[in-house]
């Protein structure tokens, strides 16, 4: 396994992490690189074939979310203005009989004139747009985008509510590979047994899920299905803000449909011309940035756990959480700490500066052999609730980013790749770097990757899209929104920050240019610069 232990083992396929961004409470991320053909549905914004016309002329029947709110923690602002229904799409856009899938959607209704809708993306992959929505509808609310626009989400094939929904492992398994050290061992005989793991659940997903499915559930038909939903929806052009890996959604759409777009928010940004082993050295790399801003301000107290010298915390860190690896500590009933949840649980916190507390808090623990409060990061990470169920996110994870790029199989480039990550990021090496990797379980995935990294070429006539990049990003780093900026001829916001994610967060500048821009097309001045 790959220095970055920060996904479950049975999801072994990609060291970039996943992750979600709600109004107020940023923490999204996981990225993938990609291309794809043009569909045969309404490449560059023409009318949908005659095998498609049903899709997008069907309708929404909106009634309540209580169906879907059985499963997520959805937020009722009090009103009726949130409502819930779902879409079918075709599996396979190029064989419509083929079978349909089911997407489920969620919309807060505008508090004055509607202009149109807004869908939203919080990343992942894998990350719910019916949770983005229906999860944080007191926040939309009080945002001024809300007051004339539906804010719509959605939750792409295989995701959340949608149907069929990538469930490739129990909750019980989860958790057992939770606490598998066998990511531990990279000597020849601990590869051997890594990559046997991995091939065993990408066979296991494929006898649960089936190849057929498996092999449309990339960004490639997610675009498609978005057409639709925007075409269902009434809106002649789509209005979207994407977070994180929603920014690779809205890329490949504007190379496919560049025609049927109003308005394009992209914050966070994946770069799809980047190769995927640079993509994760350099995520990595921003990782660490973060955890030494983190390591600058804890350094402020003198009852920081790392210490009050910031070029000692790796260290301090790593004194920390080392032992774990052979000696877990209690956290909850059951589920002893392991080191690979240490580890998430860091990387959970470097997303927004808002959970720094909660990583000071569960560092401080470790110092006396407890570990609950890392074990809640973690938790929140994996997307495992109170009751020990999984959301799914990280299955979904998984078969999404297999779909979205090639596998790295060659064993000199995943030794070198493991060797370049624990380089980037010292505060996630577990010091048991050997110069060799296993492949992961994208290696012998059931169906042939669909997209691979290429620069987005789109038409000079193209709505213009505005891009937004955080100048210490953990998850995806600035330079990503400079190069996906430059491939869109977009307008690019630089937040000044150490977050993954501005738009909608509480920073007037950023909002404000935004709201402007959904609201009357005003492309934000260039160069804008906005700061904490």
């Amino acid at each position: 396994m790959a220095a970055v232990a920060v996904v479950a083992l049975a999801a072994a396929c990609s060291t970039t992490v996943p992750g979600r961004s709600t109004p107020a409470q940023s923490s999204a991320g996981g990225e993938s690189t990609a291309s794809v053909a043009a569909p045969a549905s309404t490449a560059g914004g023409g009318a949908p074939n005659q095998a498609l016309r049903k899709y997008y002329d069907q309708s929404i029947a909106w009634g309540s979310c209580s169906s879907f709110a059985a499963t997520d923690d959805f937020d009722d602002p009090g009103t009726s203005r949130l409502q819930c229904g779902t879409i079918t799409v075709p599996i396979d856009y190029s064989n419509p009989g083929a079978g349909d899938a089911t997407i489920a959607v969620d919309r807060l209704l505008a508090q004055g004139t509607k202009q149109g809708s807004l869908l939203v993306n919080p990343g992942g992959p894998g990350g719910s747009g019916v949770q983005l929505v229906g999860g944080s509808a007191t926040n939309w609310s009080k945002l001024a985008v809300n007051q004339t626009f539906d804010m719509v989400g959605w939750d792409p094939r295989g995701v959340g509510a949608s149907t069929p929904t990538i469930r490739c492992y129990t909750d019980a398994q989860v958790d057992a590979n939770r606490q598998s050290t066998l990511g531990d061992d990279n000597s020849p005989e601990g590869i051997i047994k890594q990559e046997a793991f991995n091939k065993e659940n990408a066979e296991l997903c494929d006898q649960k899920m089936g190849t057929n499915f498996l092999a449309h559930v990339g960004t490639a038909d997610t675009v498609q299905d978005l057409d639709v939903l925007r075409s269902v929806l009434g809106d002649k052009k789509l209005s979207y803000i994407g977070f994180s890996y929603g920014t690779f959604i809205g890329a490949i759409y504007a190379e496919k449909f560049p025609h049927n777009i109003r308005a394009m928010v992209l914050d966070g940004a994946v770069d799809p011309s980047e190769d995927p082993s640079k993509s994760n050295v350099r995520q990595m790399a921003g990782f660490q940035t973060v955890f030494d801003d983190y390591a600058k301000d804890c350094a402020k107290s003198a009852a920081c756990p790392l210490g009050t010298d910031p070029t000692k915390a790796v260290d301090n860190y790593h004194k920390l959480v080392w032992p774990l690896i052979d000696h877990p500590v209690p956290a909850s009933p059951g589920r002893p700490l392991s080191y690979q949840d240490a580890a998430t649980g860091t990387i959970q916190a470097m997303y927004s500066p808002n959970l720094w507390r909660a990583l000071t808090v569960g560092l401080a623990q470790l110092r006396t052999g407890t570990g609950t409060m890392m074990q809640r990061l973690a938790d929140a990470y994996q997307g495992r609730d109170a009751n020990g169920h999984y959301s799914g996110m990280m299955d979904a994870f998984t078969a999404i980013n297999c779909m979205d790029s090639p596998a790295i199989t060659d064993p000199v480039a995943l030794g070198r790749l493991d060797t370049e990550l624990r380089q980037a990021a010292p505060f996630n090496d577990d010091g048991r770097g050997t110069g060799h990797a296993a492949k992961g379980a994208c290696a012998y995935w059931p169906a042939k990757n669909t997209l691979s990294p290429h620069r987005v070429v789109v038409p000079a006539d193209m709505a213009k899209v505005v891009v937004v990049s955080t100048t210490h990003d953990p998850a995806t780093p600035y330079a990503n929104g400079v190069s996906l900026a430059n491939q869109l001829n977009a307008a690019l916001i630089t937040f000044e920050g150490s977050q993954h994610t501005a738009s909608f967060e509480g920073n007037t500048c950023v909002d404000g240019a935004v709201t402007r821009y959904f609201q009357s097309l005003t492309v934000p001045p260039a160069g804008l610069r906005c700061s904490e």
